[in-house]
């Protein structure tokens, strides 16, 4: 059985739906967060939990046959920068410990692209030095902390470590109001009618489609052998608005939304590692991705 923590949140439950599709059985966690998407209702085990609490983290392993671990739960910063690091260090090790005293096979635990800002050659890709550089989120500086605080506390443990860097991921349960990704929004505003602002045509960057990101994670979670610790997850092609604003339109016949000449394409990172070792390869381009979400999104809030 694998556990994902932060089971219910967007990249968590689409990778226990992939793994669920690839015949694992799964056990999630959740804590603030209850409601269990369609896709995962009556296919999963919840259980509650607090992953700050050490005694209830390692409880689970009485309750389940615990064979891998996709550590995925966090909180997202508030005033207190010393708060949000001692209560996303706290379920860290409380998920490191637990595969040590388990003995599973692989602890997977979440890191993101932003690791590599500072970083001029693009594609990006695990080989890359990570420069020190200016971060622009507490959350970037936390998930730059993670990687080799989870690779140490794993050595000699039997445990193989699995850092995922992953990308900026959108699709069904993302928040559309989340101010890091556009495309939920425009949909929203396409959905009520609305004529959101235009966009520059030359605009874009990384992104990958959250169910092709979960099945990544879930292929590096059931792979027979991994050769590295460390795996970009994403799409491993950029996008551009011009493609978004193509497949809005064509989604949705009568929606017109101008485009702005100009922009500029931010990095992307390159998935040639994961794609070798697992045979991932993205199901999802920007125009059947934007088809499903819109689809999705028809029935749902977020």
């Amino acid at each position: 059985m694998i556990l994902v923590t932060g089971g219910l949140g967007m990249i968590g439950a689409h990778t226990a739906r992939a793994l669920l599709d690839l015949g694992q059985e799964v056990v999630v966690t959740a804590y603030r967060r209850t409601d269990v998407p369609s896709f995962l209702a009556g296919r999963v085990t919840v259980e509650s939990l607090d992953v700050t609490d050490r005694d209830a983290f390692l409880a689970l392993g009485d309750r389940h046959d615990i064979t891998d671990i996709v550590h995925l739960a966090g909180s997202i910063p508030g005033d207190d920068p010393v708060g949000f690091f001692r209560t996303d260090m706290a379920g860290l090790l409380n998920a490191l410990d637990a595969a040590r005293a388990w003995g599973v096979r692989r602890c997977a635990v979440a890191s993101s692209l932003g690791v590599y800002i500072g970083q001029t050659e693009s594609p990006w890709h695990e080989d890359l030095a990570l420069p020190t550089a200016d971060l622009p989120l507490l959350i970037i500086a936390f998930k730059k902390a993670v990687e080799p605080l989870t690779t140490h506390s794993l050595q000699g443990s039997g445990v193989q470590p699995v850092v995922l860097r992953i990308g900026t991921i959108w699709g069904p349960l993302y928040d559309p109001e989340s101010p890091f990704f556009y495309v939920p929004r425009y949909v929203s505003a396409m959905l009520r009618g609305e004529q959101p602002p235009p966009l520059n045509a030359d605009d874009g960057g990384d992104c990958c489609y959250a169910p092709d990101a979960g099945r990544a994670i879930a292929l590096l979670m059931t792979t027979e052998t991994l050769r590295h610790n460390t795996y970009n997850v994403s799409s491993g092609r950029p996008f551009s608005n011009r493609e978004v604003v193509d497949a809005l339109q064509a989604s949705t016949p009568g929606f017109q939304l101008d485009l702005k000449p100009g922009g500029q394409s931010d990095p992307y990172m390159d998935i040639s590692r994961l794609s070798d070792d697992t045979g991932f390869s993205p199901t999802f381009d920007m125009a059947s991705a934007i088809r499903d979400y819109v689809a999705w999104r028809s029935h749902n809030p977020r």
